[in-house]
């Protein structure tokens, strides 16, 4: 702990005076927090950027796969009916008639207070379950069907007066969850039997068949298509897969969306900005301003997104895809539909070679190993580790140097105030001398 004699002997502020001291010999370290500061922040600035980068790596190499702009969609000429399309869908129609809906097995027994039988079958699957409950309570009842798994779960409806009916459920929709349930004694009753959805493909002709599923949702109508009934039609249905340009479309304007992304944030972290105060004007560049890895990145992934695609050779405003005067991208939606209608095969591949040069744009930044815009931030991070053990060492120096001055200043003050003690006793001695020889 420092020893403070502020003005003992000297009447000096000693305590400002050693902190004046340090402050100035701490500038160096000081400029050294500065840059630590500004290093920090063009790595928060690189990995914000690299993440964007690296989303957009992934995404256009998706766009870029085979068969990545084969998209079709599914629809149905009825609202009775819902289609959907998966990426294995192929171009297609066909004519259906729902005829049936899927049902779930559902039996009811008559009213009863209590279990009077001690054992009940069930037929399920093509097995036999024999259920013996523990007592004749309704509720033991329904625990033993329950845990018996016998494809049946029951359950006790209250119907009034202090009476209940149980309830016995199929567990599986359709046909395959059908059940017999019997026990002497008692009444059961089917209130809904176990039933498949039927459609009829071709109706009414020679080639018409039936076709059942256990849900309503009948899987790959069509090459990857399905169906989903959600009521019986009356009358006959056509199902309908064709090319999905909408989302064509929003592929193509996604990945150019994503490429802007890139150079908004770029454009938007190296702007110089300029403001003014009362002691004048100051300009301020922003981190990434003259960076020369960032530029290279962001160039990169322009040249790719704008350069020429096909053979020959065309410029990719033709499908709509185009740079501005501020080196960005610019998507006509109008224009791309109408080169998709022209010629489906030929811009479909225009945007792929278009993904595949981001794609590999936006990787040789981005890849976490060799990646420029990763071994930047890598370099970066080890500056910022080597700035903080030289701002360490800076303390370790500086509160020795406070701990010196205090001991210094400390001790002046101590032969200061020795030296005043003194004088003090030698002016008294002059001063007995002086008035003995007075008094002679």
């Amino acid at each position: 702990m420092g020893i403070s004699l502020d003005g003992l002997a000297s009447g000096l502020d000693t305590t400002a005076l050693i902190s004046s001291i340090i402050q100035a010999e701490a500038i160096p370290q000081t400029l050294l927090k500065n840059k630590s500061y500004d290093v920090q922040s063009m790595v928060s600035a690189l990995q914000g950027l690299n993440s964007k980068v690296a989303a957009l790596a992934t995404q256009a190499t998706a766009a870029a796969k085979p068969g990545a702009l084969d998209l079709f969609s599914a629809t149905t000429s009825s609202d009775k009916v819902v289609a959907t399309a998966t990426a294995a869908a192929k171009a297609g129609s066909i004519d259906f008639q729902v005829n049936k809906l899927a049902q779930t097995q559902v039996t009811v027994t008559d009213k009863v207070v209590g279990w009077p039988y001690t054992t009940m079958t069930i037929n399920s699957g093509g097995q036999t379950y024999t259920i013996t409950p523990l007592t004749s309570s309704l509720d033991d009842v329904v625990n033993s069907v329950n845990a018996a798994g016998a494809g049946v779960t029951a359950s006790k409806v209250s119907v009034g007066g202090g009476e209940f009916r149980l309830q016995f459920s199929a567990t599986k929709s359709g046909a395959a969850g059908a059940f017999t349930i019997s026990d002497a004694g008692t009444t059961f009753t089917d209130v809904k039997t176990a039933q498949d959805a039927e459609i009829a493909l071709w109706p009414g002709t020679t080639a018409a068949q039936t076709v059942k599923s256990s849900t309503n949702t009948f899987t790959d109508l069509l090459p990857g298509v399905s169906i989903t009934a959600k009521e019986v039609t009356p009358a006959p249905v056509t199902l309908t897969v064709s090319r999905d340009d909408a989302g064509i479309t929003k592929l193509a304007s996604d990945l150019v969306d994503g490429a802007n992304g890139i150079f908004a944030l770029v454009a938007s972290k190296a702007a110089v900005s300029t403001s003014t105060t009362t002691s004048g004007t100051t300009t301020s560049a922003g981190v990434f301003a003259g960076d020369s890895t960032v530029r290279s990145v962001n160039q990169s992934i322009l040249s790719a997104a704008s350069l020429p695609v096909g053979t020959p050779p065309r410029s990719p405003s033709e499908i709509g895809i185009s740079i501005t005067k501020t080196g960005t991208m610019e998507f006509d939606a109008t224009k791309f539909a109408a080169a998709l209608a022209a010629d489906p095969a030929g811009t479909a591949a225009k945007v792929q070679e278009i993904a595949g040069r981001i794609a590999t744009a936006a990787t040789t930044a981005s890849d976490k190993y060799t990646g420029t815009l990763t071994t930047t931030i890598t370099g970066q991070q080890s500056e910022v580790r080597d700035l903080a053990d030289r701002i360490s060492d800076w303390d370790t120096r500086l509160a020795s140097r406070k701990a010196t001055l205090e001991r210094t200043y400390s001790g002046l003050e101590v032969a200061l105030s020795n030296m005043n003690a003194q004088k003090t006793w030698l002016t008294s001695q002059l001063a007995g001398l002086s008035s003995g020889s007075s008094s002679s």
